[in-house]
């Protein structure tokens, strides 16, 4: 369960302390999160290589298509509303999670390459 609490607070995979990020960002300001090089408690690298977090890209696209799925399901099949109030909803919510996704899916990836 510790794990889980540690990805969902973008916390180091390896010491659990760290944060792996800076500055968290902010949509409306259109600043993207700042990601730290190294964990400020323990000195573990995030970054394993040039291009570690290419394959992230593919976890942020699940999570937003998940959350895009969910809204369809809730908002045209349970609250009945018209396709186009559903799609600018989706919308919204896709431009509002953008840069929690863009934190989470780098935790998920960097916790995924841990070895102890």
């Amino acid at each position: 369960m510790s794990k889980v609490l540690n990805i969902l607070k973008c916390k180091c995979p390896n010491c659990g302390k760290g944060n792996m990020f800076n500055k968290k960002g902010n949509i409306f300001l259109f600043k993207m999160p700042e990601m730290n090089k190294r964990c400020e408690k323990c000195d573990y690298k995030f970054e394993k290589e040039t291009g570690f977090f290419f394959g992230a890209m593919f976890v942020s696209y699940a999570l937003g298509a998940a959350e895009m799925i969910a809204s369809l399901v809730l908002f045209w099949y349970l609250v009945d509303l018209s396709p186009l109030n559903v799609f600018f909803i989706i919308i919204i919510i896709s431009v509002l999670s953008s840069t929690l996704n863009f934190r989470l899916s780098r935790s998920i990836w960097t916790h995924i390459f841990y070895k102890n």
